[in-house]
């Protein structure tokens, strides 16, 4: 994990990379980083029915669910790094990473859709 300071902002926030094993901090659930937005693209329509509305404003990432077939788009603050080390069950892993090893993946050349 990277921390930067972003301007205009009086503390780091995480920066995580594709690879990395995070955990929500509100949900609990484990994941993967599979890529990154600068700030929040999702609509106005979508961002209004999420129940958290975190900034907009930060990193915003989609992160493949462990033990699920679902993908989250989760901001920078509700995520932490997830320790365990341990691979990630999601039908989406071998589609976008090459390998898992010393705790993280290797993010191969396919691009996120959007």
């Amino acid at each position: 994990m990277i921390a930067i300071n972003q301007p205009g902002r009086s503390e780091d926030r995480p920066v995580f990379e594709p690879g990395q094993l995070v955990r929500h901090r509100r949900y609990g659930y484990r994941g993967v980083i599979v890529d990154r937005d600068e700030v929040c693209q999702a609509d106005d329509e979508w961002y209004s029915r999420n129940q958290t509305q975190p900034d907009r404003d930060q990193p915003w990432y989609h992160v493949l669910v462990d033990g699920t077939t679902s993908c989250t788009y989760a901001a920078s603050q509700n995520l932490v790094v997830d320790p365990g080390g341990l691979p990630i069950e999601h039908p989406l892993v071998a589609y976008f990473f090459s390998q898992f090893a010393n705790g993280r993946y290797e993010r191969n050349d396919e691009p996120w859709p959007g």
